[in-house]
């Protein structure tokens, strides 16, 4: 995945380097073995890589992978930031902040998970099209009509095939109650999708796409409901929008995104809804919240005091400072 994004991506970047690594937890103890053979080999491969490239200050954001760069850096006594992107850490996160300087955090709400000190809150850093995009902008660029609402339906850039179905069952009756619909169906899920839309893909308001890059700022700016999963960038692209959302955890990843649905919950800014009840109550969350202004509103306000729109500006302060003492 990272290759294709740094492919794809229209920043100036330096240098790109892969070394080996693997999963060591909840994996067979044959795979286990393997990755440490991995690992290993990463480390050493990691170990040469900085010594060339001798960085002031390393970047982790947690994940099996950060392991050999970790090891090196510490090896090296190059200091290390990690970065925490969901509300709660991971076992490398927990593993590897024993070698870091500075835990950067999205929300103070994770500081409880670190040694005292340890943290620094920062935000999570959002991309320049969420940061520059515009109400007006949006409505041009989707051709949608300001005065309807607009549901924004995502799952990421691999999308989620039970959100994506369970929209399916009941797109009809939502363009019925004069939504106004932009679906992201996610690359792997947009030929289904495309093939089982029927004779809603043709309908004036709904929009359907496998992924937007550049204007998912847009996207975002034309909503006044997200319904999507609740991976750590909903912690600040929903707040930055001020928009309420409908969360679904997916449900085969531990329980990062399940305390990042149930942060936004507990804070007024979003709904939480399981994915196994998904094709049973999605239209009627929908159409009970689209159509009830007061606690949109509310929502929406809510929703807007978590923004936090400097953190990767407040990210690259930490590792300039990281790096020059």
């Amino acid at each position: 995945m990272e290759r294709k994004l740094v492919r794809e991506s229209a920043l100036e970047i330096a240098s790109y380097h892969e070394v080996f690594a693997g999963p060591l937890h909840g994996v067979n103890p044959l795979s286990a073995f393997v990755s440490l053979v991995k690992l290993g080999i990463g480390a050493m491969q990691s170990l040469v890589k900085l010594l060339r490239i001798r960085p002031r200050v390393v970047l982790l954001t947690g994940g099996w992978a950060n392991l050999p760069i970790a090891l090196a850096a510490r090896l090296l006594g190059i200091p290390i930031v990690i970065h925490l992107p969901d509300i709660e850490p991971g076992l490398t996160i927990k593993v590897l902040q024993r070698f870091a300087r500075t835990v950067a955090i999205t929300v103070k709400e994770s500081a409880r998970y670190f040694p005292t000190g340890k943290t620094i809150v920062t935000g999570y850093p959002l991309q320049e099209n969420r940061l520059s995009a515009t109400r007006e902008s949006a409505l041009e660029r989707f051709q949608l009509d300001s005065r309807r609402r607009t549901l924004l339906v995502f799952g990421g850039s691999r999308g989620a095939r039970s959100i994506n179905i369970a929209l399916g069952a009941c797109l009809g009756r939502l363009l019925a109650d004069g939504l106004q619909i932009l679906h992201i169906t996610g690359e792997l899920d947009w030929q289904r999708v495309t093939q089982e839309t029927g004779e809603w893909k043709d309908h004036p308001d709904y929009q359907a796409f496998p992924y937007l890059h550049d204007d998912m700022g847009l996207a975002f700016a034309a909503a006044d409901l997200v319904l999507c999963r609740a991976g750590a960038s909903t912690l600040a692209e929903l707040p930055l929008f001020a928009l309420p959302a409908i969360l679904v955890p997916y449900p085969h990843a531990w329980r990062y995104q399940k305390v990042n649905a149930d942060y936004l919950s507990e804070r007024g800014a979003a709904i939480r809804l399981n994915d196994e009840d998904l094709s049973e109550r999605l239209y009627d969350e929908i159409a009970q919240l689209i159509h009830d202004d007061a606690r949109l509103r509310w929502m929406s306000d809510r929703s807007r005091a978590l923004a936090n729109p400097d953190g990767a500006a407040a990210l690259a302060r930490l590792l300039i400072e990281t790096g020059a003492n």
